[in-house]
């Protein structure tokens, strides 16, 4: 990932005995009938070692491994590395920043010695990719040179978007261990970074994943594993997976699948959003809002409650959500520090939802009461730490758009640049707020206006598009399609596109507006605003170039259920996770 190194004074986050989840006999089922049963055995047989060197979010690794019945030890010197039974290395951050954490804390040469000697080992995603001899990221910077070959940035000229971001197909070879019965199953993968299969290191590849070109996405020999893709955030695939590997041992996952038509291809993402805020008598409900107004159109005006939020974001995982998005929309009014009941949120969701977390609201600098000054990445931070993967920004990226487009100077100072800059670009999206403008004629603006499907009130055949901030409050000098290509220049990974226009109106997205940003893009963009039907899903990606859609109120309402969109997609060739 395209990232420097962000350590935090404390760089094991969450080892606190306190927050450890202890289960016993534990069973999991999801929506496709698959079985996890795991077992705490007591004894070292029971504990995991982790190597988290104190950059990224691992907590949903943390949790996915107390899930299954299991104790962690942390690594704080080499020789715990050389006495594990069964060592995880999730890998977070960039390849460079990584290796220079391990050679300053002298862990290189352990971790290098327990892989020489065929020991449980299971890498993840940046713990694939430090295995091989070298990397182009910021480089090039020598890995542990333990497999063959050089690990290259996807070139997004062949019309791929990059990051490499969803639910992608995994092409699994016989024996590959932990991966067995995994085939025509979807896993989740974010990175922008990959590693090419060659004849050097055939004889460690297990499965392969096609994005663009065919690159690795495992690899294993003996009892050496490690996996491009997230296990901890791919459900319950991954669950099953994360088991094998503990258990070291395949047969104690049975996977049933009632599944129509296996994976074969990067799957459009269905999204479940949730508005979280608080409500008059102060207690954090889910809401949903009408054009942006979330109180009830009645005498008390109250907030409009769905429902509550740790619960909702459980439901819509079983339900098959591929993501679930929070979005704070107190967090312009209340400290994001201190806004406690919102970190919650994401810890207590994080502990049994394993599909993507995102967050937004609020992530900007701030100057407490007593005058303590915070910067955004500090914010963001607490964010991951409490279980975010991902962190949407919306104002502030707006006026670092404006910025960087009036001056074409990188400042490297802005809430946008400084967490991608840390994390990397795939861990930042960027929330787009626009408003439709009518025009008569395009050249009648400075900003990309085009020609619209459904005229305007007057007749006006063409509009853009006025990006808008403090919640739709305010409009500013500059378009959605100016907004898009100006962040993703400043290290967004992704763009929640939202429409103040369609927003709870159940008429469909924008469909203008989609195909205008996803072509001006090479990053993923996830429409958002005005689902009403699952045909509305189907629409959107068969005319655009959308990577996702998101919806909220007819999730939420129950009016309609996920699986029924999935099913649609499927129904119409579009691939889809089911």
């Amino acid at each position: 990932m395209e990232a420097t190194l962000f350590r935090s004074s404390s760089p094991l986050f969450l080892s606190n005995t306190n927050e450890r989840i202890s289960r016993k006999n534990l069973t999991f089922k999801s929506k496709n009938n698959s079985v996890i049963r795991a077992s705490a055995n007591g004894g070292n047989n029971s504990v995991v070692t982790l190597l988290d060197y104190g950059a990224g979010n691992v907590r949903s690794v943390r949790n996915a491994i107390r899930y299954l019945g299991f104790e962690i030890k942390d690594v704080q010197t080499p020789a715990d590395i050389l006495n594990a039974d069964r060592l995880i290395f999730p890998g977070v951050g960039a390849f460079a920043a990584a290796m220079d954490v391990l050679n300053q804390k002298g862990m290189t040469e352990a971790l290098c010695s327990y892989i020489k000697d065929d020991r449980p080992f299971l890498g993840i995603c940046l713990g694939l990719q430090l295995l091989f001899e070298s990397s182009e990221e910021n480089g090039p910077v020598r890995g542990l040179g333990l497999i063959p070959g050089v690990v290259g940035r996807f070139d997004s000229s062949t019309g791929i978007r990059v990051p490499h971001i969803g639910w992608n197909a995994l092409q699994v070879k016989k024996g590959s261990g932990i991966l067995d019965d995994v085939a025509g199953q979807h896993v989740y993968f974010v990175h922008s970074y990959r590693a090419m299969p060659s004849d050097a290191n055939e004889d460690w590849i297990s499965a392969t994943c096609n994005y663009g070109e065919n690159f690795i996405a495992s690899i294993r020999k003996g009892n050496i594993h490690a996996v491009q893709f997230h296990p901890e955030k791919s459900g319950v695939v991954g669950l099953a997976i994360l088991e094998r590997f503990l258990h070291s041992r395949s047969s104690l996952v049975k996977m049933k699948r009632e599944t129509k038509r296996k994976a074969s291809k990067l799957a459009k993402r269905v999204i479940a959003c949730l508005d979280v805020r608080t409500n008059d008598t102060g207690d954090l409900v889910v809401t949903k809002g009408d054009q942006y107004n979330v109180r009830e159109h009645t005498k008390e005006n109250e907030v409009r409650n769905l429902g509550k939020p740790v619960e909702l974001a459980g439901q819509y995982y079983k339900d098959g959500a591929d993501e679930v998005s929070f979005l704070n929309i107190t967090g312009f009014r209340d400290f994001p520090l201190g806004d406690l009941p919102m970190l919650q949120v994401l810890k207590y969701t994080s502990e049994n939802v394993f599909v993507p977390l995102t967050v937004g609201g609020g992530i900007r600098d701030f100057t407490d009461g007593k005058g303590r000054h915070y910067t955004s990445l500090e914010v963001a931070s607490e964010y991951f730490r409490s279980g975010a993967d991902k962190v949407s920004i919306g104002s502030d990226a707006v006026y670092a758009a404006e910025a960087y487009l009036r001056t074409g100077v990188k400042t490297g100072k802005s809430s946008l640049e400084q967490i991608s800059r840390v994390y990397g670009n795939q861990a930042v999206v960027v929330s787009i707020d626009p408003r439709r403008l009518y025009v008569n004629n395009p050249e009648d603006v400075e900003f990309k206006a085009i020609k619209v499907t459904n005229p305007g009130p007057n007749g006006e055949k063409y509009a853009w598009y006025q990006c808008t901030v403090n919640g739709g409050r305010e409009g500013r000098a500059i378009g959605a399609y100016e907004l898009a290509k100006a962040v993703e220049e400043l290290g967004a990974g992704e763009i929640l596109l939202n429409c103040i226009d369609c927003d709870g109106q159940g008429n469909g997205f924008d469909i203008d507006l989609v195909k205008l940003v996803s072509d001006a893009v090479t990053i993923p963009v996830i429409a958002s605003s005005g689902a009403g039907a699952v045909e509305h899903f189907s629409e959107v990606f068969a005319k655009t170039n959308a990577s996702a859609a998101l919806a909220a109120g007819i999730f939420h309402r129950k009016e309609v259920p996920i699986q029924s969109v999935k099913e649609h997609l499927l129904i119409e060739g579009i691939e889809a996770r089911t």
